[in-house]
C-alpha cells in the first residue's frame, strides 16, 4: 500500500475544525466545573487584591518604622498576609475538586461515547491508544479550567501591578513598558511553535502506548514464539519519534526561556535604577522604592505566564485527541419500546463493509421464531458480523435487521438489552464475583437464579468447587478458557431474552461438554430464538435451520441433513459422525477455525 502523500491545502479545513471542537470541548469543561471553580475564581481575585495591596502596604510599614509611627500601618500588613495565606489555601483546595471533577466528567464522557461507538466504531483506533487518551489526554485538558482561571487572575494582577507602578513613579513606569513588548513578542512566538511540538509528541505517545498494549495482549504468543527481542523493537519504534518532539520541545522552551531569562532582569534593573535615582534625588520616600520593586515584579510576572500559557497550549492539544475520538460517529440510539413478539429474526438486503472489504454482501434470511439457526462456513465468512448486527452491536450499511418486523434502529437500547442476550468466545467476566458476573447486565438476579442458570451452562460444579464458590473475585478465579466460556454462557442463560445469540461461545469445549450444553440449547431453551455459530457437525446436526456463508454471502440454508451432501459442506467440520443415513464418503480435512 502506497503511502499517502499530505495535502496541507486539502487537510487544512479539517484540522481549523478540529481545532474548533477541541476548544469547545475545553469550553465544556470549565461550564462542568461552575461551582468549584466559582469558589476558585473568588480565592484567585482576593489573592489578586492582597497582591496589589502588599507592595502599598510593606511601603508604608518601612516609612512608619522609620518615623516611629508604624503600628497601624504594621497591622494592615499582618491582615494583608493573613488575607493571603487564607486565599491559598481555599483557592488550593476549590482548585483540586475542579480539576479532579473536570478529568473524571472528561473521562466519563469518553467512555461511554467509546461504549456507544460499539465494536466497530471503537475498533478505528487501537486499544492503547484509546488508553492513552482515556487517562493521560483527559488529565491534561482537565486542568484547564484552573490553569486558565489563574493565567486569567495572573494577567489582571500583572496588569493592576503596571498600572500601580505608573501611579507610584510615572518615570519607572514608562522605564518598565519600554522594555515589555520585546518580551511579549518573545513569549507569543514561544507558545506557538511549543503548541505543534506537543501534538507530535502526544501522537508519537499514542503509538507507543497502542503497540505496548497489542504486545502485552500477545504475551504467551511472544514467548512461545520466542520473539521478546523482535516484540521489544517493534514496541519502541515510536520512541525515535516521541524523542525527536521531546528534543525539540527542549529546543523550542530553551530558546525562548533564556530570552525571557535575559530580558526580565534587564527590565527590572532599569526600572530600579530610574526609581533607586529618584530616592537620591529626594523624588521618592525609600519605602518606595520597595514598592516599585513589588510592582515591578508584579508586572513581570505578565511574562511569567509564558509557563500557563504553554499548559494551554498543551491542553489544547489534548483536547484536539479526545475530540477525535468523540467526534466519531455513534449509532442514534432508537426511541420506541421493542413491540412483543416470540423473537423472528430478519436480515433483509443487509451489506457490511469493512475498510477494505466486503463483510456482507447484501444478505437476505428469515429465521423464524423458535428456531435454533447455527450459522457456519470458513473463517472470514462473515458470521461475527451477522451475530454482531442480530443484537445491534453493529449496524449494516445497507438493509434493515428486524426483530419481530421491528426495526432495530427503532428500538430503544434498554429494551433491546432485555430482549438479546449474548455469549461470546472470550466473555469478559464483569460484576465483582462469579455471581455477580453471571447476573451482570440483567435483572437482579438472586444466587437461586444464577446457580440455576450455571447448572443450564454446565459450570456450577466448577464453581461450587472454589474455596470461595460464587462469591470468589471474577478476576482471579482459576478458571481454565472452556470453563469460562460456559460462564459466559451462564450469564446468556440467565436472562429471559427472546434471542439468544451464541458467538463462538463453545469453541473452548471439549467434545462431552459441547454435547450436554447444545443439548440445554436445543431442549432446555425450546420456543426461544437461538442464533449459534457453530463449528462441529454436531452442533448443526441439532439445529432447525443451517445458514451456510461464503465469502460474505448465504451459499445455502437449510437442514443439516440435506446441505451434508456437498462435500464442500461437509469440509467445514472435523471428521465426526454423519447424518443417519448418510453413506457418502467422508473426507479427511482439518476443521476451518475463525
Amino acid at each position: 500500500m502506497s503511502e499517502r502523500v499530505p495535502n496541507p491545502g486539502a487537510d487544512a479545513p479539517r484540522e481549523q475544525a478540529t481545532h474548533r471542537h477541541g476548544d469547545r470541548l475545553l469550553a465544556s469543561v470549565a461550564r462542568g466545573v461552575r461551582a468549584p471553580l466559582a469558589v476558585t475564581a473568588a480565592a484567585a481575585v482576593l489573592s489578586a487584591v492582597t497582591a496589589l495591596a502588599l507592595p502599598a502596604v510593606l511601603a508604608a510599614a518601612v516609612d512608619g518604622a522609620l518615623t516611629g509611627r508604624g503600628g497601624q500601618a504594621a497591622w494592615l500588613l499582618a491582615l494583608v498576609l493573613a488575607a493571603a495565606a487564607c486565599a491559598d489555601v481555599a483557592g488550593g483546595v476549590a482548585g483540586a475538586a475542579a480539576t479532579a471533577s473536570a478529568t473524571a466528567g472528561l473521562r466519563l464522557r469518553l467512555t461511554a461515547h467509546i461504549l456507544a461507538l460499539g465494536p466497530a466504531g471503537a475498533g478505528r483506533l487501537p486499544t492503547g491508544e484509546l488508553a492513552n487518551r482515556l487517562v493521560s489526554n483527559t488529565a491534561t485538558s482537565g486542568g484547564v479550567p484552573l490553569t486558565m482561571l489563574y493565567a486569567a487572575t495572573g494577567l489582571l494582577t500583572s496588569a493592576g501591578g503596571v498600572v500601580a507602578l505608573l501611579v507610584t513613579d510615572w518615570r519607572a513606569g514608562v522605564a518598565f513598558l519600554v522594555g515589555v513588548p520585546v518580551a511579549v513578542v518573545v513569549v507569543r512566538l514561544l507558545v506557538a511553535r511549543i503548541s505543534e511540538v506537543y501534538d507530535r509528541y502526544q501522537g508519537a505517545q499514542g503509538r507507543l502506548a497502542a503497540r505496548l498494549t497489542d504486545t502485552l495482549a500477545g504475551a504467551r504468543t511472544v514467548r512461545a514464539s520466542g520473539t521478546a527481542g523482535r516484540e521489544i523493537a517493534r514496541v519502541l519504534v515510536p520512541l525515535a519519534d516521541l524523542s525527536a518532539a521531546g528534543h525539540d520541545m527542549w529546543r523550542v522552551q530553551a530558546r525562548g526561556v533564556w530570552r525571557i531569562a535575559l530580558l526580565l532582569p534587564l527590565v527590572e534593573v532599569i526600572v530600579l535604577a530610574v526609581a533607586g535615582l529618584g530616592v537620591t534625588g529626594g523624588r521618592l520616600e525609600p519605602g518606595r522604592l520597595l514598592a516599585v520593586a513589588g510592582y515591578t515584579a508584579m508586572g513581570l510576572g505578565l511574562l511569567e505566564q509564558a509557563e500557563a500559557l504553554m499548559g494551554v497550549a498543551h491542553a489544547r492539544s489534548a483536547s484536539r485527541r479526545l475530540q477525535d475520538v468523540l467526534l466519531l460517529p455513534a449509532p442514534a440510539p432508537g426511541t420506541r419500546p421493542l413491540r412483543p413478539g416470540a423473537g423472528a429474526l430478519s436480515f433483509r438486503g443487509v451489506t457490511v463493509t469493512g475498510e477494505d472489504t466486503v463483510l456482507l454482501d447484501g444478505v437476505d434470511l428469515e429465521i423464524p421464531a423458535g428456531t435454533l439457526a447455527a450459522v457456519v462456513g470458513p473463517s472470514g465468512a462473515g458470521k461475527t458480523t451477522l451475530a454482531l448486527l442480530a443484537g445491534r452491536l453493529l449496524d449494516p450499511d445497507h438493509g434493515q435487521v428486524l426483530l419481530d418486523g421491528q426495526c432495530l434502529t427503532d428500538v430503544r437500547p434498554d429494551s433491546l438489552r432485555a430482549a438479546v442476550a449474548y455469549a461470546f468466545e472470550r466473555p469478559a467476566l464483569l460484576g465483582g464475583d462469579l455471581a455477580g458476573a453471571v447476573a451482570y447486565g440483567g435483572p437482579a438476579l438472586g444466587l437461586d437464579a444464577v446457580r440455576r442458570a450455571a447448572r443450564a451452562a454446565h459450570v456450577d460444579d466448577v464453581v461450587r468447587r472454589l474455596p470461595h464458590g460464587y462469591a470468589t473475585p471474577a478476576a482471579t478465579a482459576p478458571l481454565s478458557g472452556g470453563e469460562l466460556q460456559r460462564l459466559g454462557l451462564a450469564r446468556a442463560l440467565a436472562r429471559p431474552a427472546r434471542l439468544t445469540v451464541l458467538d463462538d461461545a463453545t469453541s473452548s469445549l471439549d467434545t462431552a461438554t459441547e454435547a450436554q450444553v447444545t443439548r440445554t440449547l436445543v431442549d432446555g431453551m425450546r420456543g426461544s430464538t437461538r442464533l449459534v455459530i457453530a463449528h462441529r457437525a454436531t452442533t448443526a446436526a441439532r439445529a432447525d435451520l443451517v445458514v451456510w456463508l461464503q465469502d460474505g454471502r448465504i451459499r445455502a440454508q437449510g437442514r443439516h441433513e440435506a446441505l451434508w451432501k456437498d462435500p464442500d459442506y461437509r469440509a467445514l467440520f472435523a471428521a465426526g459422525p454423519r447424518p443417519v443415513g448418510d453413506t457418502s464418503e467422508m473426507e479427511e480435512t482439518c476443521p476451518v477455525r475463525r
